[in-house]
């Protein structure tokens, strides 16, 4: 049996999970680099991880006052009322938890629009599924803003 330890966060996780989950990278994703290397391939110029916009963008196309966002399944709640009646353990922590997130990356939304700024939101299962299907949505964006 998995030798359980008490987290900061309160809780009692497996030491198998806690080594799980401090591999789950927050900047750099596959899925990120897959796209930003189709971006700039094709000429675009981009930022990267931009703390000072909020939400901090994946990817900022300044030029075009674009912020891109590749957000993770569990992390910002994909099917999430679905998901959440499927939760093991920890609810308590995890249900709050993504639900702030959902709601945070809501409002960081709502704030770049009133910045001036076209939000671009993908999930991480559809860049790697489909990254030529993303990246054309870009594109799409970046020529019809006008």
């Amino acid at each position: 049996m998995a030798k359980r330890i008490k987290t900061k966060h309160g809780f009692e996780t497996t030491s198998e999970r806690s080594k799980l989950m401090s591999k789950i990278r927050a900047k750099d994703t596959k899925p990120e680099v897959l796209l930003r290397k189709m971006l700039w391939n094709a000429g675009i110029r981009y930022r990267k991880n931009v703390k000072k916009l909020p939400g901090t963008p994946d990817i900022v196309i300044g030029k075009h006052k674009l912020a891109l966002f590749i957000d993770g399944e569990f992390w910002h709640g994909h099917n999430w009322e679905e998901k959440k009646k499927k939760l093991k353990t920890n609810k308590e922590y995890w249900i709050p938890k993504i639900e702030k997130n959902i709601a945070r990356d809501y409002d960081a939304s709502q704030k770049l629009e009133y910045m001036g700024y076209k939000v671009m939101r993908f999930w991480q299962h559809e860049i790697m599924k489909n990254p030529g299907a993303c990246y054309l949505k870009i594109i799409e964006t970046i020529e019809n803003e006008n």
